[in-house]
């Protein structure tokens, strides 16, 4: 993993615009730039997560939150900016976090026919979900995300930012609670 450590601080703040899970102005958000064929963004992804859980106990539900941002690497996943792009298709149909961990447990399958048989599976509209990614209307919001990415010095998924302080520490469950703790402090 490569790191910019000139630039260590969230470009773009968090907003309505973005995917997150938890309130804006919880105690700490986390940012997670990622790419849904990448093995590490999906174990940061679920790293994230169980970090989460574990801290709900103890701080409550509304301490944090978390938002994902799209960062596809296409020079090495090729499937990435169109499992971006059905991941914003399901979103107008209201299930982005439902294909969004859908895509991260099977991103090794992430063709076309895999995304279609993946959003039949939660339910959604298949011909307007065909329609979305045929005009490819959700390419604007992806390249957004990676401008922005790129704005925080990013290089590489997965890249996470606690408060908009760029992560650089070790990815275990032990030191990400800490960080995240220290972070509420």
């Amino acid at each position: 993993m490569t790191y910019n450590y000139f630039n260590s601080f969230l470009a773009i703040p968090p907003s309505e615009h973005d995917h997150h899970h938890g309130l804006l102005n919880a105690a700490v958000v986390l940012v997670m730039y990622g790419d849904y064929e990448c093995f590490q963004s999906a174990t940061v992804y679920r790293l994230v997560k169980a970090a989460q859980q574990k801290l709900k106990a103890s701080l409550g539900d509304h301490n944090s939150c978390f938002i994902f941002r799209h960062f596809p690497q296409l020079q090495i996943h090729p499937h990435a900016q169109r499992a971006a792009e059905a991941v914003e298709a399901a979103a107008t149909q209201n299930q982005f976090w439902p294909m969004h961990e859908m895509l991260f447990i099977h991103q090794q399958e992430l063709a076309n026919g895999f995304l279609v048989e993946y959003a039949h599976r939660l339910g959604l509209d298949i011909p307007r979900f065909l329609q979305d990614l045929s005009e490819g209307i959700y390419v604007d919001r992806i390249i957004t995300d990676i401008q922005s990415g790129y704005r925080s010095g990013i290089e590489a998924a997965p890249a996470l930012f606690i408060k908009g302080v760029r992560y650089h520490e070790r990815w275990t469950i032990e030191q990400l609670i800490a960080a995240i703790v220290a972070a509420i402090g």
